[in-house]
């Protein structure tokens, strides 16, 4: 399945067909999840997947902090 790049719109249509399958989840579980899903899709780019989530990349390395504390994976940034 072909999804749009972070940088695609996505219609006011299509974000609500999104935002259905999210809804009774928490907060905190969607947006860690759409933190590292951003991650990865930014190949661990701190500084790119701040930009797309409209986070300073402060904020993004203290989430990273809470994550890993947490024992979650999180994407490295790719070194090549």
């Amino acid at each position: 399945m072909l999804r749009p790049s972070p940088d695609s719109p996505i219609s006011d249509a299509s974000r609500r067909r999104v935002t259905r399958w999210l809804v009774g989840l928490p907060v905190r579980d969607v947006e860690r999840d759409l933190v590292l899903e951003t991650l990865a899709r930014a190949n661990g780019n701190r500084t790119a997947s701040a930009r797309v989530l409209g986070i300073s990349v402060r904020t993004l390395r203290n989430k990273i902090s809470e994550y890993s504390a947490h024992g979650i994976s999180v994407p490295a940034p790719d070194r090549n």
